[in-house]
C-alpha cells in the first residue's frame, strides 16, 4: 500500500464526523434500545399460544409463560412443607397483641426455605367456623404489617385494609416485606458500608445466582398459600405498592390463588428502567408487561385499584462513607397509564367470556383498600352479601414495645443466608448445567458438544438482539503518522442511525498482496481507543496496540460503549427488561468490524486475535465466546473468580459495595463462571494476564478459576494453548508473556 499522506483508507469514505465520536455512539446505542423497547411490546404475542376454547384450555396453554415468568423472577426453589405457622411470643412479649370485635391480632412466623422465615401478623376470626375467606394482604415495602393492620395509627384509617378485611370475616395474613432503608446494607465484619436500599443488597447477589428479591418475597406468600390450601376457605391477595407488586406477581404465579387487588403499582412498565433497580427483571417486557401478567391471572378475579402509589425520589442519601446504590425513582402510576394497560389486560377476559372478573377502581380520596374496592375483592371471592365496616375499634392487647428493627433484620439477614448459600452451591450447578454435558475425549466432541451451551450463553445470558442490518459504509481518517505504521480513525455502520467506532493502525512495511495477522486492543472502564493506540498517552495501558503495530502487527482498537458514567449504565438497565444487555450491543458491533476486517486485503481472516484490559478484559471472555471469528483471547486484570466477586457478602472485592450496579448478569453463577466461558472459547488459544498487586481480585481466586481451565485444555490434548502469566504489578498491561502469546498463536515471527 501507499507509503503517502492520504486522508482515508483505499475503498473507504472520508470520515468527516466531528466532536466526541465515542459519546454520539453511546447515545445513538440508547435511542436504539429506546426504539427496541417498543418494539418488543408489539411483539410480545407472538410469545403466547392462547387457547380460548375454555378456561381449563386457555389456563393449560398460558402454562409455559407462567414457567417462564417464575423463572424470571427467581421463584422456583422448592419450599419446606407446612401445615401450619407458629404463634411468635416470647417470655417477655405475647404472640397476642391486639383484638377487634371479632376477631385477633398475633405476631406469626413460618417455614419458606431452611434458612428463611416469613414473618408478620395473623388476624384469625374468634370463632374459625365462620371464616368467609383467607387472604394474604401485603404493605407496601416502607410500611410495616401492623400499620395495615391498625395496630399503629401511621395510615388514615381507610387504608388499614387488612384490619376491614379481618372484621368482614377474613382470615388474614400480612407478611412483613424488605424495606428500602440501607441500615443493613453492607458487613460491618469487613468494614463495608453502602446505601443500597435494603431491597437492592439482596437485589444484586440474588440476581447473579438466578434468584430475586421479587421471587424470594413471592416464596414466602406462596408458602402461606400452601398452608391455607389446607382449609377450605378461597383464597385472595391484596396488596399496595411494593406489596401490590408481590400480590400481582404471586397470583400469576400460582392458580391456587382466586382473587387478586393490586393497588398502587399496576400500570404499562416500558419505562421499568426509571424505577428503583430492584424491580430490575431479565426478560420481563421481553415477555410481560402488567397486561400480561394479568393474562396468567385469567379467568380468575383481578381488581386494579388506581390508588395513588409510593413515590420514592432515590436511594438514601450518600453520608458517612456509604454510597454505590443504583439511581431509580417510583413516582405513583400515571391514571391514563393504569387505564390503558388495564383496557390491554381487559381483552384477554373478554376473549374467554369472563369480563365480569376484571374491574377497575379508582378511589376519590386516592388511598389504597377503599370500599368499593374491598367489598368487590369479598364478592369475588364467593363471600355472599359482601359487607365492610371500617368503624369497628381495634384494642390493644399489650404494652410491650416491640423491636420492629430486629425483626427486619432478621428477616434481612436470613434472605443474605440463603443466597450465599446458593453461592456456594453455584459451582455445583455450574457442573451439573455445562461440565457434565460435554465431552472432552476430542477436540471435535467438544466443540460439539458445546454448542448448545454457546447458544444458552447467547440467547439466555448475554441476550440476543438483531444482527445489523445496513452496510457497513466504512469511513475513515487518517491520524496517526508513525515512523512504522500509520493509524486511521474508523466508522461502520452497524444498524440504521447507530455506528461502531474505533481506530486501526497499519505498518508502513506491507507488501502487496501480503496478509497479516490482526490483534484487537479493547480498553477498559471510561476508556478510549486513543489509549491503547496513542504512544503520547501514558496510562496502564502502556499504548499496547501501538507497541504491537511496532512489531508489525495490524492493531485495531474498538470503542466499547461502557463510557460516560450512568449514560452507558443506563443503556443496560433499558436493555435487561427486553432480554439484552450491553454486551448484547457490543457483540453486534465487533461482528460488524470482524466482517469490516476480514474485507481488507491485507488481512488474514483466520489471524485475528482479541487482547483486552479490565472491563476489555471482560469483553476478552464473552466476545470470543461468542464470535468464533476471533483466533485467540487474551483477558488482561479481569480473570478471576467471576461470581464470587459478584455475588459475596464478605469480601471487599466483591462488586456487592461498589457503584458498578450493571455488573450483575441474571443466573450467570449457575450457568457460567470464567472458567466455563473459557471452555466457549477452547480450543482456541486463550491466556490470562494478572498483576499481583491488582485490587479487582486475589491471586488465589485467579488461580483457583484458571486451574479449571488448564485442566480442560490438558483433557483436549492441547495444553499449549492455554498459559497464564503472574507479574509484579497492578492493573496494567505487562506485555511481556502476551506479546510472545500472540506471536506463537498468530503465527507472527519475533522481531
Amino acid at each position: 500500500m501507499s507509503k503517502n499522506h492520504t486522508p482515508e483508507l483505499h475503498g473507504t469514505a472520508p470520515l468527516t464526523f466531528e466532536g466526541d465520536l465515542a459519546a454520539q455512539m453511546v447515545e445513538d446505542l440508547d435511542n436504539y434500545v429506546t426504539r427496541a423497547i417498543e418494539i418488543a411490546a408489539e411483539k410480545r404475542e407472538t410469545l403466547w399460544n392462547r387457547d380460548y376454547s375454555s378456561h381449563t384450555a386457555y389456563t393449560e396453554s398460558v402454562e409455559p409463560n407462567r414457567q417462564r415468568f417464575r423463572k424470571q423472577i427467581g421463584c422456583y426453589d422448592e419450599r419446606l412443607p407446612i401445615d401450619a405457622i407458629s404463634y411468635l411470643g416470647t417470655t417477655k412479649t405475647s404472640a397476642h397483641i391486639a383484638k377487634g370485635e371479632n376477631y385477633t391480632v398475633s405476631r406469626v412466623r413460618w417455614q419458606v426455605f431452611d434458612e428463611v422465615d416469613g414473618e408478620g401478623l395473623l388476624l384469625e376470626p374468634n370463632d374459625n367456623t365462620l371464616v368467609v375467606a383467607q387472604i394474604i394482604a401485603l404493605p407496601d415495602a416502607d410500611w410495616t404489617p401492623e400499620m395495615i393492620a391498625g395496630v399503629t395509627d401511621e395510615l388514615p384509617p381507610n387504608a388499614q385494609f387488612a384490619r376491614h378485611l379481618a372484621s368482614a370475616g377474613c382470615r388474614v395474613v400480612i407478611p412483613l416485606l424488605i424495606n428500602r432503608e440501607d441500615t443493613y446494607s453492607g458487613n460491618p465484619k469487613i468494614g463495608a458500608f453502602t446505601n443500597q436500599p435494603h431491597r437492592e443488597f439482596i437485589y444484586r447477589m440474588a440476581y447473579q445466582l438466578g434468584r430475586h428479591i421479587i421471587g424470594y418475597e413471592v416464596q414466602k406468600v406462596l408458602s402461606l398459600v400452601d398452608w391455607m390450601s389446607f382449609f377450605h376457605e378461597p383464597i385472595g391477595v391484596m396488596g399496595y405498592g411494593e406489596g401490590g407488586l408481590i400480590a400481582y406477581h404471586s397470583a400469576a404465579a400460582d392458580t391456587r390463588i382466586q382473587a387478586t387487588v393490586v393497588s398502587g403499582y399496576f400500570q404499562s412498565r416500558e419505562e421499568v428502567w426509571r424505577e428503583p433497580i430492584y424491580r430490575n427483571v431479565w426478560g420481563l417486557t421481553h415477555e410481560f408487561g402488567d397486561a400480561e401478567i394479568a393474562s396468567l391471572i385469567v379467568p380468575r378475579s383481578l381488581i386494579v385499584e388506581a390508588s395513588r402509589g409510593p413515590e420514592v425520589i432515590g436511594p438514601p442519601p450518600r453520608r458517612d462513607g456509604r454510597g454505590g446504590a443504583a439511581p431509580g425513582q417510583l413516582v405513583s402510576p400515571p391514571i391514563k397509564s393504569v387505564e390503558t394497560e388495564f383496557n390491554h389486560a381487559r381483552t384477554v377476559y373478554q376473549e374467554l367470556g369472563c369480563e365480569d372478573n376484571i374491574h377497575l377502581i379508582c378511589p376519590e380520596d386516592r388511598l389504597p383498600g377503599s370500599t368499593e374496592t374491598l367489598t368487590t375483592f369479598l364478592t369475588s371471592l364467593g363471600v355472599e352479601n359482601a359487607r365492610v365496616d371500617k368503624n369497628q375499634p381495634l384494642t390493644s392487647d399489650t404494652t410491650e414495645s416491640y423491636d420492629y428493627d430486629a425483626r427486619h433484620q432478621r428477616q434481612f439477614m436470613q434472605l443474605i443466608n440463603l443466597t450465599q448459600r446458593f453461592l456456594r452451591e453455584a459451582a455445583t450447578r455450574r457442573q451439573e448445567f455445562f461440565w457434565n454435558k460435554t465431552d472432552t475425549s476430542s477436540l471435535e466432541k467438544w466443540e460439539e458438544t458445546c454448542a448448545d451451551a454457546k447458544t444458552y450463553f447467547w440467547d439466555e445470558v448475554i441476550g440476543r438482539c438483531p444482527p445489523p442490518d445496513v452496510p457497513a459504509n466504512p469511513r475513515t481518517r487518517l491520524i496517526y503518522d508513525e515512523p512504522k505504521w500509520k493509524g486511521y480513525e474508523v466508522v461502520l455502520d452497524v444498524w440504521k442511525d447507530v455506528f461502531a467506532y474505533g481506530i486501526l493502525l497499519l505498518p508502513n512495511d506491507l507488501e502487496p498482496g501480503e496478509q497479516r495477522p490482526v490483534v484487537v486492543c479493547q480498553h477498559g472502564l471510561e476508556g478510549r481507543p486513543q489509549d491503547t493506540a496513542d504512544p503520547k498517552i501514558q496510562s496502564v495501558y502502556h499504548f499496547y496496540a501501538a507497541q504491537l503495530a511496532d512489531r508489525g502487527f495490524i492493531t485495531y482498537a474498538p470503542q466499547n460503549p461502557y463510557i460516560g458514567q450512568d449514560a452507558f449504565r443506563v443503556i443496560q438497565r433499558k436493555a435487561n427488561p427486553i432480554k439484552w444487555s450491553l454486551f448484547s450491543l457490543i457483540i453486534r458491533q465487533h461482528e460488524r468490524t470482524l466482517d469490516w476486517l476480514a474485507e481488507l486485503p491485507y488481512v488474514d481472516e483466520d489471524r485475528i486475535g482479541f487482547y483486552g484490559l479490565s472491563y476489555g478484559g471482560k469483553t476478552a471472555m464473552r466476545v470470543p465466546a461468542v464470535l468464533e471469528k476471533y483466533a485467540c483471547s487474551i483477558c488482561s486484570a479481569d480473570f478471576n473468580e467471576w461470581i464470587v466477586k459478584n455475588a459475596t457478602f464478605d469480601s471487599r472485592y466483591s462488586y456487592m459495595f461498589t457503584g458498578e450496579y450493571e455488573m450483575f448478569e441474571f443466573d450467570l453463577g449457575n450457568t457460567f463462571n470464567y472458567a466455563e466461558m473459557a471452555g466457549l472459547i477452547a480450543p482456541r488459544p486463550f491466556m490470562v494476564e494478572r498483576g499481583h498487586d491488582d485490587g479487582v481480585a486475589p491471586d488465589e481466586w485467579v488461580a483457583h478459576e484458571f486451574a479449571t481451565v488448564r485442566r480442560l485444555y490438558v483433557r483436549l490434548g492441547i495444553a499449549d494453548k492455554t498459559e497464564i502469566e503472574f507479574f509484579d504489578g497492578g492493573h496494567q498491561i505487562n506485555s511481556d508473556k502476551t506479546f510472545q502469546f500472540l506471536h506463537k498463536h498468530l503465527n507472527w515471527p519475533q522481531p
